[in-house]
């Protein structure tokens, strides 16, 4: 494939079918960092996905891929959260409302809001907790990690369907 090189690396994606052929605008609206198709680097962070409540009941799959992420941070518009903090916070809370901040980048990286995380995020919103508080208790949390991939050119150009395990 065009554009792929040797130090790829593994991604998973959860979900409730195999899934061969991503596609960036099949994702739902309204998520972390907006409609996309999201994986991730951590493989029991994929299962846990596939193992949502709402899946209760449908086959669970965890889908691998190859991808050369070096070369679309090097050549594509992506957007890093390193660690939970208010750049993080500001841009979840606004994709979790509908705005399309998302729009300006290809990818868009970092930690995911779990249960206890969107737990703080909730008392933030509701006007429970000030964003200093919200900040401090969401540095004690270790980031998981996601990659949404709001372009279908990156999907179709740097991500290599492996194989996808049924379970």
């Amino acid at each position: 494939m065009p554009g792929f090189k040797k130090n790829m690396i593994a991604v998973f994606h959860g979900s409730t079918k195999e899934i061969r052929k991503p596609l960036a605008a099949a994702g739902r609206p309204h998520l972390d960092f907006g409609r996309g198709f999201y994986v991730t680097t951590i493989r029991e962070q994929a299962v846990s996905w596939a193992c949502r409540p709402f899946n209760a009941g449908k086959p669970k799959w965890v889908s691998t891929y190859d991808f050369d992420y070096d070369a679309v941070k090097s050549g594509w518009k992506v957007k890093i959260f390193p660690a939970y903090n208010e750049d993080w916070l500001d841009f979840v809370i606004a994709c979790r409302k509908g705005s399309p901040v998302w729009e300006k980048y290809d990818a868009v990286e970092g930690g995911i809001a779990n249960d206890r995380v969107f737990n703080t995020i909730e008392l933030y919103t509701a006007g429970l907790l000030p964003k200093a508080e919200t900040l401090s208790r969401l540095s004690y949390e270790k980031p998981n990690n996601q990659i949404c991939i709001h372009s279908q050119k990156i999907i179709d150009r740097y991500l290599r369907f492996v194989s996808s395990e049924a379970f």
